[in-house]
């Protein structure tokens, strides 16, 4: 921008300025009736539709899974995405600071008068990428199920967990960081194997893994167990 077109610029400000309304009470007016239609319509959703408050807390319990509330879904499974335990507070603080820091410096680096948001491609971009990117997360959370689905989930493998140690995997096998390395490891035997294929392993194992036969016999659901926690290992 030159220095007559920053000139023009100031002059058509000053007059559009000079034409518009006080800030107090138009704009307040405005902003205070939408927030009482918006504050209105929560308390009709709320006594008509209800809310979803998930399942009762039990303090006996060692396998619940925490959920956030939906508008915490985008750093909820940004913390998925990023595992290991040493990189926590990378995702849980580092990066959705250094985010929003941007954000605020954006006005500082965007400084042209257009308002056209293809005549303004950096703060374009960097809006596009913030909404597409909170909304993957979030959506990709919401799609992991409900707080009562998860925490039955989490149930199931628990038990699993504990019929796979009580059977004796552990003793050749490795799991994570536990068990030994006799056999083959199986931290991701189920994106290696499928669930029927675990099955007929356990059932016909090469020697001298011993075979599993007489406890589906005597105990299916804990040989079931083994082989759903087994398959669920990715």
């Amino acid at each position: 921008m030159n220095a007559r077109e920053k000139e023009e610029y100031l002059r058509e400000y000053s007059i559009l300025k000079n034409q518009g309304k006080s800030f107090f009470p138009y704009a307040v007016a405005k902003d205070g009736t939408m927030a009482a239609i918006t504050m209105l319509v929560i308390i009709v959703m709320t006594l008509v539709l209800g809310a979803e408050l998930g399942p009762k807390a039990d303090a006996t319990t060692t396998s619940f899974v925490p959920r956030p509330e939906w508008y915490f879904f985008f750093l909820f499974e940004l913390l998925r995405v990023i595992k290991p335990p040493e990189l926590t507070v990378l995702a849980t603080v580092m990066v959705p600071t250094l985010w929003l820091v941007l954000l605020l410096l954006l006005p500082f680096f965007d400084r042209g008068p257009e308002r056209h948001p293809l005549r303004r491609p950096i703060a374009t971009l960097a809006g596009i990428a913030t909404i597409a990117g909170m909304t993957y997360l979030t959506v990709i959370g919401a799609l992991a199920g409900s707080p009562t689905e998860i925490v039955l989930q989490a149930r199931g493998q628990e038990d699993g967990k504990l019929a796979t140690a009580s059977a004796g995997c552990l003793g050749c096998h490795r799991i994570g960081e536990n068990g030994n390395e006799i056999g083959p490891e199986l931290t991701d035997v189920g994106s290696r194997l499928p669930r029927q294929a675990i099955a007929r392993t356990l059932l016909n194992p090469t020697a001298p893994m011993p075979t599993y036969q007489e406890l589906q016999q005597k105990d299916p659901e804990k040989f079931q167990d083994i082989v759903d926690f087994l398959a669920s290992l990715k």
